[in-house]
């Protein structure tokens, strides 16, 4: 039993206005909320009182799409066009990937989120296990699909589901996805093969598609089909998938998606569309009329530069208006509302996640709002889209368990992660081995 004392709570419905209601006490129980009740209503005290005077409690943060072993690269792969990105700088650094390096940046990641309000984050990568591990050391929620592309082989394929199956089981704060990385580096062949498995286990599919308007030109010219209709022709549609980006989502493609509506989520990250030049970004407004479900994201920190899903969640409001020529668009409940609801969808946690109820597993933050950047606070809401800085985070829970205290993480040693860090980044970012894990040629 515990029980957040005198906090401010973000209520955010399915649909409407976003509201903050004053003085509540959030009781929690075996990992859920068991009630939100105005301060002092009941008068049974638990085992631990965390006192949230002053405090906002939010739904904890998702970060909807990431790499998070990629912040060992954060810095090192700047002002290029998206094909040298890939190809002179990330996939010829990820040749120098190991299990511990990936499990160093890992922790690295997961320290940078707790910190920052993220309680779940959604990942795609390689040596998902060692990621898996650094998310249950400190305390964070994942879910983790292992990545393969076509050109590594049947039994690099075979070890990525495997490991998906795995890791499905091993920990309570962690789910796994199959982890195709794109359309147009995992054959039809093998993504037919991955909505197979993914419809008999009860799999979703994590993967990129559409991901510039280039690339589905590209497809379009190469094969004749989009890249969404590579995805309803192998199944994986069907099977049920989380799209990363899908900026290159034709007209066409919507009445697809439409059909498949009740299981295709959609992530973004719009500061990676900004930085790559990758064009007007994810048809949010479109999609949002097909019912979709859109979650916010922040892709690897070898192009985002950060895990800030603050940051992320700031710069999907502004882009929005911009993109829709339309201030009254993407107001800060809707902008709420998909970092909280909409990103839950996308992590497969819509009915446990996304908000702060009774049921709900009592993943929470608490934000602190006194700083000069959120004053005078007319608006909480307004704050929290378009002032919050990750430094803001002064409590965090995953699952009722204190896991930032007063800014403070308490299942790592920071120093100690950094350390780590330090020591191994230079390793990642080395060139001279040569050779690349991929070649980018949608």
């Amino acid at each position: 039993m515990a029980l957040i004392r005198n906090v401010d709570v973000l209520i955010v419905p399915e649909v409407g206005e976003c509201r903050v209601d004053k003085a509540q006490d959030i009781h929690l129980a075996d990992s859920v909320i068991t009630a939100i009740v105005p301060t002092g209503t009941t008068s049974s005290e638990p085992g631990e009182v965390i006192d949230g005077t002053g405090l906002l409690a939010v739904p904890g943060l998702i970060n909807s799409h990431t790499h998070s072993p990629m912040v060992m690269m954060r810095g090192a792969a700047e002002d290029l066009a998206i094909d040298d990105w890939f190809n002179q700088r990330i996939w010829p650094m990820e040749v120098n990937l190991t299990p511990e390096r990936v499990r160093v940046g890992a922790q690295l990641a997961c320290a940078e989120m707790l910190l920052a309000g993220v309680t779940t984050f959604v990942d795609h990568y390689f040596h998902a296990d060692q990621i898996a591990q650094a998310a249950i050391e400190s305390g964070i929620r994942a879910d983790l699909a292992p990545t393969y592309f076509s050109s590594a082989g049947p039994e690099a394929i075979d070890a990525a589901i495997a490991a998906t199956r795995d890791l499905a089981t091993l920990h309570p704060r962690i789910s796994a996805s199959l982890g195709p990385h794109a359309t147009y580096t995992v054959s039809d062949e093998d993504l037919r093969r991955t909505a197979d498995v993914a419809r008999a286990e009860g799999f979703r599919i994590h993967l990129h598609a559409a991901e510039t308007d280039d690339q589905t030109q590209a497809s379009l010219d190469k094969h004749g089909v989009t890249p969404i209709q590579v995805l309803e022709r192998t199944g994986v549609l069907d099977a049920g998938a989380l799209i990363a980006h899908g900026c290159g989502i034709r007209d066409a493609d919507l009445p697809i998606l439409e059909r498949y509506a009740d299981r295709t989520t959609i992530a973004t990250c719009p500061k990676v569309y900004l930085k790559l030049a990758m064009g007007n970004g994810t048809p949010i407004k479109q999609l949002h009329e097909l019912g979709i479900p859109i979650g916010i994201g922040t892709d690897g920190a070898a192009v985002h530069n950060t895990l800030d899903v603050w940051e992320s969640l700031r710069l999907l409001a502004l882009t929005q208006k911009h993109q829709q020529n339309n201030a009254e668009w993407m107001t800060v409940s809707d902008t709420l509302r998909l970092a909280t609801r909409g990103s839950a969808a996308a992590a497969g946690h819509s009915d446990t996640l996304g908000a702060l109820e009774p049921g709900r597993q009592a993943d929470i933050t608490l934000v602190d709002l006194s700083a000069p950047h959120n004053q005078p606070l007319h608006d909480p809401r307004a704050a929290l889209v378009y002032s919050v800085r990750a430094s803001d985070v002064h409590t965090v829970l995953v699952a009722g368990e204190v896991v930032v205290r007063n800014r403070q993480l308490t299942k790592l040693d920071l120093a100690e992660v950094l350390a780590d860090a330090k020591a191994l980044a230079h390793t990642l970012v080395d060139l001279s081995q040569g050779g690349a894990v991929q070649h980018y040629a949608p």
